[in-house]
């Protein structure tokens, strides 16, 4: 997370270049209109601008402050100084927040993707194509192939499969015609009883 965190300032700085006129690279050209595209990438827009990059980040210092019971933090200036600001206090607790902070996956992921997609916009790397998965659960997950384990959050969110319950020692269906299964061990022992009950007709 480190050293993803230092290269953050470096390339916010290189997605201000790709804002100069004549810089060459992206084409702002929005998807159905039919005028001039504008002279900068929308995706460097958004990341440089107001709840972009440095918004996301500094929300999530104010997680880490909230969860550590520090006071809020104070204005550092631009939103350059910001960031780096941002960057000295993620990186000064990253033990911390990689041992005690609940939300340490999402952040790391967060800062993953941030990263990847300001350096992708500077270097010109077209992005990762993802796939899809199919979960054993049925659902469907969309991975890249250096996707580091992902996680399908339809089974987290399923309660644990509970074990087969034995039978009782009497069926309580008057007249149950049903069968019941035994299960014993190499003497001869029972082990369990599986009842499969079925009311008479």
């Amino acid at each position: 997370m480190a050293t993803m965190l230092h290269a953050l300032p470096g390339l916010y700085d290189q997605l201000g270049d790709l804002l100069e006129p004549g810089s060459g690279r992206g084409d702002g050209r929005v998807s159905g209109t039919r005028g001039a595209p504008l002279p900068c990438s929308l995706h460097v827009l958004d990341l440089r601008a107001r709840g972009g990059l440095v918004t996301v980040l500094a929300d999530r210092e104010a997680a880490v402050r909230d969860e550590l019971g520090y006071a809020a933090a104070t204005f550092r200036g631009d939103p350059r100084q910001t960031l780096a600001g941002i960057v000295t206090f993620l990186v000064g607790n990253a033990p911390w927040i990689y041992s005690s902070f609940p939300a340490a996956a999402d952040l790391h992921r967060e800062i993953r993707a941030l990263h990847g997609h300001a350096q992708r916009l500077v270097t010109g790397e077209q992005a990762e194509r993802r796939v899809r998965a199919a979960c054993p659960c049925g659902a469907t997950l969309r991975v890249t192939l250096t996707t580091p384990g992902e996680k399908c959050r339809t089974c987290i969110d399923q309660p644990e499969p509970q074990p087969p319950r034995p039978a009782p020692a009497v069926c309580l269906t008057k007249d149950c015609e049903g069968d019941t299964t035994e299960v014993r061990d190499g003497y001869g022992v029972l082990i369990r009883a599986y009842h499969h009950c079925r009311k008479p007709e």
